[in-house]
């Protein structure tokens, strides 16, 4: 490998960790890969971004002090599905492709969210913590199939957990606007507003992208149903932090299981009947396997073959 070769940038860190080595696919066809910190530091990443001509991004954010130093920069291609931490206005202006892994990873966070449901829902936590302290309370769950389930976003991710919650008789309700309901009813689910998804079931599961504002907010939060559950493996702004928090406080809620919050002052570290685990649902051998082959096969597109990339992200799709 010589140093003139075109470079490829890698600031994932699971890329590569799982059974397969799709750095190797970069070096086959001519590519030098170079690792950088996956904190996007910029003053870090300067040296290498002045001759990267693709970057394989992880979640930390891209924004224009990174692109002014990264001349040669044809392509962006997102490890993952999220690109609300990329400036897309920046990228467009620069004439960077920017790409993402849709579905890549669906199956694994699907499988998450039902693991964080069912831990909640049958206080798993709580009675491991018993059993460790030499306690047996008498900890009473929720079933399943008694419960409705409504989920907040219905693309990949919000179909694969419907799936499953439907092969286990959960009734299901979705919110999205890009869904018709023609669509939600041939899937086996009911399409309804809001509003009304919040006030009329047990569970309320988030699957959209991330948004300046809560989707969730205090107003809706008050609206859930007692015993309600809330799960999030989605992104932490999606709900209001403060007024969840205060809602698990009063005891009205049965539990929520979040994968994503806000960082290490969220008031959600210290209130009762919550799960959190460490934004790892999409992190599973097979996903990891997925999104490498799919980061992979747009780089080789755009430096290699010079053909269209598979999967976009524009400016407007990302505001609809």
């Amino acid at each position: 490998m010589s140093a003139d070769d075109p470079l490829v940038l890698v600031t994932s860190r699971s890329f590569g960790s799982g059974r397969t080595d799709p750095a190797t696919r970069l070096t086959t066809a001519g590519l030098q890969v170079v690792h950088g910190p996956s904190d996007h530091d910029v003053q870090a990443l300067a040296p290498v971004l002045a001759r990267a001509r693709a970057w394989i991004a992880g979640a930390a954010p891209i924004e224009e002090a990174h692109l002014a130093r990264a001349p040669h920069l044809r392509l962006v291609a997102r490890y993952g599905t999220g690109t609300d931490a990329v400036d897309l206005a920046a990228t467009d202006r620069r004439g960077v492709l920017v790409t993402n892994t849709p579905g890549a990873n669906a199956e694994a966070v699907a499988d998450h969210t039902l693991g964080l449901l069912l831990a909640v829902l049958r206080r798993v936590t709580e009675g491991d913590r018993a059993v460790r302290a030499g306690e047996t309370p008498r900890l009473v769950g929720r079933e399943l199939a008694a419960l409705t389930a409504g989920l907040v976003g219905f693309g990949a991710i919000g179909r694969a957990v419907a799936r499953r919650l439907r092969a286990l008789c959960v009734d299901v309700r979705v919110v999205d606007p890009a869904v018709p309901a023609s669509a939600a009813a041939a899937a086996g689910v009911q399409a309804t507003d809001l509003a009304e998804l919040v006030a009329g079931c047990d569970v309320v599961s988030l699957h959209r992208p991330g948004s300046e504002q809560p989707v969730l907010d205090a107003a809706l939060l008050a609206a859930l149903r007692d015993d309600a559950v809330v799960i999030n493996t989605a992104r932490a702004s999606l709900i209001d932090e403060h007024a969840l928090a205060a809602e698990l406080r009063s005891g009205r809620l049965l539990g929520v299981g979040l994968d994503v919050v806000s960082g290490p002052r969220s008031p959600l570290h210290w209130t009762p009947r919550t799960i959190l685990t460490p934004h790892v649902a999409g992190q599973t051998t097979e996903a990891v396997d997925r999104m490498g082959a799919a980061t992979v096969d747009e780089v080789l597109r755009v430096l290699v073959e010079d053909v269209p990339v598979r999967h976009p992200v524009t400016l407007s799709e990302r505001h609809g």
